[in-house]
């Protein structure tokens, strides 16, 4: 057994659980860790989709309550029915764009610019985003999940497909999307962690199911530990997340991602940091 490769999935797995549901770039600080790491070849990024299945065990884990609430009163309750509506809804145009770019997105912007330059936009965004909240009255029109309409879900789902290009983050594109379309920010953190749950299962199942020729039996502790500690970091991160942002904006991340992003690109271009294989 490689202990090496275990240690690396472990780094590997806490950094999907601590940044998939952050408005910072999961599949970004992957491909960057993973470059570091040496974990660059195909077989490494069907690992880093994998994995998101320990960061949706621990979402399911969080709002288990209301996910089962949801799924009992399904076949009688109209609201359980525009919830699931909505969820639907949403999560049909990343399939779509995912099926039609998916190859191209790979093969082009899995690259260290496009990280980087996208984590700088994004934050830029961020700011944007949170001073017209702060600005602007009435801004804000949807104030739970419970009060979303179908076309509120469907915008959100169109500004989800953002994320495809790497280092936009699926998470900051559904809530600071969903924010600049008028959903409160807990509103907007809420249905972006619903709509992570069919999202990110649906990518790990079909990239196994995809690229299963590459793997074998022997990657199954490597998955494993992946995934375990991809669940951990999740679970912590998500419960922590769900307070801070009672409290607190965005801002914060946003200067991480342009101080981040600049910082790639300097050392990138002065070669001090061997981001790419």
């Amino acid at each position: 057994m490689d202990f090496v490769l275990l240690a690396k999935a472990a780094v590997m797995g806490v950094v999907e659980g601590l940044t998939e549901f952050l408005p910072i770039s999961s599949t970004g600080h992957l491909i960057l860790a993973g470059a570091l790491l040496g974990l660059h070849d195909e077989k490494a990024k069907v690992f880093d989709i994998a994995i998101q299945t320990g960061a949706i065990v621990a979402v399911i884990l969080v709002y288990w309550q209301k996910i089962r609430a949801t799924v009992v009163a399904l076949p009688s309750d109209r609201q359980a029915q525009q919830f699931a509506l909505n969820v639907l809804v949403a999560f049909v145009p990343a399939v779509v764009l995912g099926l039609l770019l998916g190859k191209a997105v790979k093969a082009h912007l899995f690259t260290p610019v496009v990280v980087a330059s996208a984590f700088i936009v994004g934050g830029f965004i961020i700011l944007w985003a949170e001073r017209r909240q702060a600005v602007q009255r009435g801004a804000v029109r949807v104030h739970a999940v419970e009060d979303m309409g179908t076309a509120d879900a469907l915008k959100v789902g169109l500004v989800q497909c953002l994320a495809l290009v790497p280092g936009t983050s699926r998470s900051g594109a559904t809530i600071i999307g969903g924010m600049l379309l008028g959903l409160s920010r807990k509103a907007a953190t809420d249905f972006s962690f619903y709509l992570a749950i069919p999202t990110l299962i649906g990518a790990g199942a079909y990239s196994l199911f995809k690229e299963r020729a590459l793997l074998s039996w022997a990657d199954v502790p490597t998955f494993g530990v992946g995934l375990v500690f991809s669940f951990i970091s999740a679970w912590l991160c998500i419960r922590w997340l769900l307070r801070f942002v009672a409290t607190h904006s965005f801002v914060g991340f946003a200067y991480y991602r342009i101080a981040f992003g600049v910082l790639v690109l300097l050392t990138d271009w002065s070669g001090t940091v061997r981001w790419t294989p």
